[in-house]
């Protein structure tokens, strides 16, 4: 299922500017941007907020237990 992405662009005095990635997860966000970014020049830094250590929302993770009474 694909997810509705926001992007933030704050452009400072100075130029420099920074990009968000709201409601994205894992490399989605990465993905997300990468063509702008190529438009934009080179990347000076980059901060990965915490919904890209999550896992995407397609994959499943299902464990199974048994119990055995004796």
């Amino acid at each position: 299922m694909t997810e509705y992405q926001k992007i933030e662009y704050q452009i400072g005095k100075n130029g420099k500017i920074v990009e968000k990635v709201l409601n994205a997860t894992g490399s989605n966000c990465i993905e997300t941007t990468k063509e702008v970014e190529k438009s934009l020049g080179e990347i000076e830094s980059q901060e990965l907020l915490p919904e890209y250590y999550q896992e995407d929302e397609s994959i499943s993770i299902s464990e199974n237990q048994s119990l055995q009474q004796w």
